[in-house]
């Protein structure tokens, strides 16, 4: 359960309020679903691994866009990671506190920053990863492998999707 209410009991008020209405059940239920597993995993995440760790769900998605692009623009660290860049600002500046990432600005654009991680932080990332795709196997592990793989193609599916058609899709709707 990842609100006040179970799965069955926010179905059965959804589909009594919808119950008339031309809808597509199925992509709403796909949607809904996927919104709640997200959050319940976050959640999850939040509450073990990342908690050791006394990092939030945001903190940790910052760590490994900067681990794995090694050298980062600002402005690409909070694409990457789905948040604005005065979010961005807010989480570098605990990290950057605690040591695990440096902030530089180029002498060339002074408008620019550019983050890495610190040795510290490169330690954090290589020993809490593995840690984090442990808790990634126990949220799966019902699923099976043929399962699990067809998920991952189906999400890489709507992600790709997204970003081929949803720019267009976006603009038609807001003009």
């Amino acid at each position: 359960m990842s609100g006040a209410h179970t799965l069955r009991q926010t179905e059965e008020a959804v589909s009594g309020k919808l119950q008339g209405l031309e809808l597509d059940f199925r992509a709403m239920t796909a949607i809904s679903n996927l919104y709640r597993v997200a959050s319940s995993i976050r959640n999850h995440f939040e509450q073990t691994v990342l908690k050791e760790a006394d990092l939030t769900w945001t903190a940790f998605v910052v760590l490994w866009v900067v681990w794995i692009w090694e050298s980062i623009e600002n402005r690409h660290v909070a694409a990457e990671a789905g948040i604005t860049k005065g979010t961005l600002t807010g989480v570098a500046q605990t990290l950057e506190a605690r040591g695990l990432i440096v902030r530089d600005i180029p002498a060339t654009d002074r408008r620019r920053t550019v983050f890495s991680l610190t040795p510290e932080g490169r330690k954090l990332m290589t020993t809490l990863f593995p840690e984090f795709n442990r808790e990634e196997q126990f949220v799966l592990s019902g699923l099976g492998e043929q399962r699990l793989t067809e998920l991952g193609e189906s999400l890489r599916h709507v992600l790709q999707h997204l970003e081929k058609e949803g720019p267009d899709r976006r603009a038609s709707r807001n003009a």
